[in-house]
């Protein structure tokens, strides 16, 4: 929950269980970063079915505009968020420990029927799930529109600076 004082979060990070925090915390320090409020959440859509429903069905209600989810093997969380909520839904699949490298993850959260989508990113990548919901965001707000683009021109300046020192 926000502090006093503080706007409540807007973006939501649901991950499916506390192995996925690793890749999902990246999420959370890079809207940080932007200075966007976030909250994380654990939420399983096989192991608590209904409190990923309740997250889903209220977020909007509490303040939620976009919502990140993650979770590997059949990484049905994100779709199960997208057909709960009108929000944006960004799916992170997840690689975990195993054999097949999030492959699976990966076509679960992309694979969605038509009129519920899953925006969805490359495997473990959180960091550009929280970028894509920063951006999502600032379409309403030109001050996260500014940090987001003084955060760009900083990665800029930081790959002439490298490209400077292999000269």
């Amino acid at each position: 929950m926000a502090d006093e004082g503080r706007r409540g979060p807007l973006v939501g990070i649901v991950m499916g269980s506390p192995s996925d925090s690793a890749v999902m915390g990246e999420a959370s320090e890079v809207l940080a970063s932007l200075d966007v409020p976030s909250e994380i959440r654990i939420a399983s859509a096989h192991r608590t079915p209904e409190r990923a429903l309740v997250y889903a069905r209220t977020a909007s209600s509490r303040g939620i505009r976009v919502i990140i989810a993650g979770a590997g093997m059949a990484a049905h969380l994100a779709g199960a968020m997208a057909g709960s909520t009108l929000l944006p839904v960004i799916g992170v699949p997840l690689s975990g420990a195993r054999a097949l490298g999030g492959m699976d993850a990966l076509l679960s959260t992309v694979q969605m029927p038509p009129g519920i989508p899953v925006a969805t990113v490359a495997v473990d990548g959180a960091r550009n799930a929280a970028w894509l919901a920063a951006r999502i965001l600032a379409l309403s707000d030109p001050e996260l529109a500014s940090r987001v683009a003084s955060a760009r021109e900083a990665m800029a300046a930081a790959a002439d600076a490298a490209d400077g020192r292999l000269q």
